[in-house]
């Protein structure tokens, strides 16, 4: 058993420390009991927001199912705004590829925003469809190189994030 300092044994007088010496960088004030930086999305308090990955993961997506819903209306009303390869293997009218993008950007939208509230099923469709969104992004690559290449790189971090995710991280 370790014998008390003289400052904790009772009935002595508690010894002065130097200036700074001793005192915490942070006390908690009223109603808090973390420090600032813990207090709020996932931290300390309870708004049911994440952060760190997951808030990665969920503004990727919104912004992902916002292009993806843009690229769609735009194969919906004018195809011939992409490049139509005639010898592809996966050849589809690019009025269908609109329809696919747009399908697919309403989804991914209303599921980042299930991530960004911290949902579990948010998470595990977020998983499912980053990985479709990057199989279709892969297939439409002839019509749209550039960005389907940029959509891929965006969806295997999306489906990294949310699968490294864990909610205890946020409430050390």
């Amino acid at each position: 058993m370790a014998t008390p300092s003289p400052s904790e044994q009772p009935g002595s007088a508690p010894r002065p420390q130097p200036s700074g010496a001793g005192e915490p960088l942070w006390q908690p004030g009223p109603g808090l009991a973390q420090p600032p930086h813990h207090a709020g999305a996932g931290g300390g308090g309870n708004s049911g927001w994440v952060s760190g990955l997951a808030l990665f993961g969920g503004v990727v997506m919104l912004v992902d199912g916002i292009f993806a819903i843009l690229n769609g209306i735009m194969g919906i009303a004018k195809d011939q705004v992409y490049l139509a390869t005639p010898s592809y293997v996966f050849r589809f009218n690019l009025t269908a590829w609109g329809w696919i993008h747009l399908i697919l950007g309403v989804l991914l939208v209303a599921v980042g925003y299930g991530v960004l509230r911290g949902a579990l099923w948010g998470r595990i469709a977020g998983v499912f469809l980053a990985s479709l969104s990057v199989i279709v992004n892969l297939v439409w690559l002839p019509h749209y190189p550039l960005w389907s290449l940029i959509a891929v790189g965006l969806g295997v971090a999306v489906i990294w994030a949310l699968s490294v995710y864990t909610p205890d991280r946020d409430r050390r």
